[in-house]
């Protein structure tokens, strides 16, 4: 079978619209705010369990960091570019909002979480329209990152628990 037979069969030629590509130019913006987040949050967390705090949104942002990549090099490896590239653009086609100011300890970790669960909600349906389209590489890069995700929401959710008797 000659090479450019299985390049046809083989590649992911998908339209700037399809299904899948428009969740994984969605996600290209939601890591970016995230990471914003995080980053925000990070310099802002102050209290009792500060250096806890301080450490853990940091490598939640590293974490999130990296998917940024994996996300842009999937969308150009299946035949499209990038579609948000300033960071208005990032803002405005993410699911989740950017960092609200002037917030309490608690109202950052909530913000963060919620955020967290739209982003496994939205990257869920992502790898369904991707197993639907045949493309279990975009599948198995989705299911990477919801677990991560859903990993630094449980440590939200525990953070938040006030059966401990600390005042949080």
């Amino acid at each position: 079978m000659k090479s450019s037979t299985l390049v046809q069969e083989v590649s992911q030629e998908n339209r700037i619209d399809h299904p899948v590509m428009r969740h994984l130019q969605r996600e290209v913006a939601n890591a970016f705010v995230l990471y914003a987040n995080y980053k925000h949050y990070h310099w802002q967390t102050y209290g009792p369990l500060f250096h806890d705090l301080h450490l853990m949104l940091d490598d939640f942002a590293k974490e999130t960091l990296e998917t940024i990549d994996e996300l842009a090099e999937r969308i150009r490896m299946i035949g499209q570019d990038i579609q948000c590239v300033q960071l208005k653009q990032m803002q405005e086609a993410a699911s989740v909002h950017s960092a609200q100011a002037g917030q309490s300890a608690r109202e950052m970790i909530e913000e963060a979480g919620a955020n967290l669960l739209i982003v496994i909600k939205d990257m869920r349906e992502a790898a369904k329209a991707a197993d639907d389209a045949g493309d279990p590489g975009t599948v198995d890069l989705f299911s990477k990152m919801v677990r991560s995700h859903e990993k630094h929401e449980w440590f939200l959710r525990q953070v938040l628990k006030k059966k401990d008797g600390l005042i949080f």
